[in-house]
């Protein structure tokens, strides 16, 4: 090494030393968890193939709450044969056959984001309860121009979508559902469609919502489909 190098080498350690001191008190980068883009961290609430996951509905989340473990246990064997007489699984599709009642996830969720493929038939409606509190709509355009994916049961907060980002009726739509707190938020077919609006607790009005609870696919008397279920809990 010659000289000019050497004193170089010399000048540039205290600028090394200062440069790794300082990253070492700011600490590790955050990480951000917000977009979900870990495929990892996703996990599927419906196979494909089976109901694994998913049972029938029993009441509301008080009434559950107010009946005993012997209690919950025979309604839920009658729920789930009710489940199994109307719900079913054909080409990776969650068929309904528009009788029975909710298919509702066997495990209770917070915060997270929900993936999912929807599709009704004409005149149909549904809609996705979050900690088993209504709703996320879905319903027929044609019948309702306002569209999918708002809050229908909100009575302060709004309950209106932003859009109408619904594609026509029996072909599919995707939503993307993120929960944080009471807060909602709505991506319908890549367009959004509620920004941070808080789900108002429609089974006792004026108290705060579950903090956690199952998700629910909403029966409402007409056949539905549903596909690609995915949750990404935050």
């Amino acid at each position: 090494m010659n000289t000019d190098r050497a004193i170089n080498w010399l000048l540039m350690v205290p600028l090394i030393s200062i440069t790794l001191l300082i990253c070492h008190c700011q600490g590790p980068a955050p990480i951000d968890r917000s977009a979900a883009q870990q495929p990892a961290d996703w996990r599927p609430l419906f196979d494909g193939k089976t109901l694994t996951g998913w049972k029938g509905l029993v009441g509301t989340p008080y009434s559950r709450i107010s009946m005993s473990p012997e209690q919950l246990a025979a309604a839920q064997i009658e729920a789930d044969r009710t489940m199994m007489a109307h719900w079913s699984v054909q080409d990776a599709t969650l068929c309904f056959d528009g009788k029975g009642s909710h298919l509702c996830t066997s495990e209770d969720f917070s915060d997270f984001i929900l993936e999912l493929d929807w599709k009704i038939e004409a005149g149909g409606d549904s809609g996705i309860y979050l900690r088993g509190c209504p709703q996320v709509q879905i319903w027929d355009p044609q019948q309702n121009p306002v569209g999918s994916g708002g809050l229908y049961n909100n009575q302060q907060a709004e309950s209106r979508p932003l859009v109408a980002a619904d594609h026509p009726v029996g072909q599919w739509n995707r939503f993307r559902i993120t929960m944080i707190d009471k807060s909602v938020t709505v991506q319908m077919n890549d367009k959004l469609v509620v920004d941070k609006i808080p789900l108002e607790n429609y089974w006792q009005r004026g108290s705060e919502l579950p903090r956690s609870g199952q998700i629910e696919l909403q029966s409402h008397g007409s056949r539905l489909w549903f596909r690609n279920i995915r949750i990404f809990e935050l």
